[in-house]
């Protein structure tokens, strides 16, 4: 019983205000699992990028299931997860591509671009709608591609010893 846009569309609608409210941003919405009760998965964020822990999903998951059962925007029962992104987080907005610019990311794009529709390298930032990504190929010649945003169906982080470094350091400050 896979969401529809729709459903997904109107949850981001009604909890959305408050989660921003309490201090956090959506990163992204899916529901997801076949069978008598899937999972809602809500992955948020502090809004000044700081981390996310337990109490912070704790607090997101009281909020966003209160609100949830008096609007009833999903039609079958389904359990409520709220999680933080992580280390190797999903890339969905404009800006999350600026953020992590020189860290290495996965794409993969809804069309072919240069006959190819899956993107590991280095990120160079947007520009015009496009992300922009420096792939290294078999051959160790490195090629840039121009993606654009709006053609993206998956990006994320890839988990590297650099992305680490920088997660570990940006905890202790």
């Amino acid at each position: 019983m896979p969401a529809t846009n729709h459903q997904l569309g109107e949850v981001e609608r009604l909890i959305g205000p408050s989660v921003e409210a309490m201090g956090f941003r959506l990163v992204r919405l899916s529901l997801t699992g076949e069978g008598a009760q899937p999972t809602l998965q809500v992955m948020a964020e502090p809004l000044d990028y700081s981390e996310m822990n337990v109490d912070h999903c704790a607090r997101l998951s009281r909020a966003i299931s209160a609100i949830l059962d008096v609007e009833d925007p999903i039609s079958t029962a389904y359990l409520l997860e709220v999680s933080s992104p992580g280390v190797d987080r999903p890339l969905v907005r404009p800006e999350d591509f600026e953020r992590y610019i020189n860290f290495e990311a996965r794409i993969e794009a809804e069309t072919s671009i240069d006959g190819r529709r899956r993107f590991v390298g280095r990120l160079l930032g947007l520009s015009d709608g496009r992300v922009n990504i420096a792939v290294t190929d078999s051959d160790d010649s490195v090629k840039e591609f121009a993606i654009p945003f709006d053609t993206i169906a998956r990006a994320k982080l890839v988990l590297t010893d650099e992305l680490i470094q920088d997660t570990l350091k940006k905890r202790k400050s």
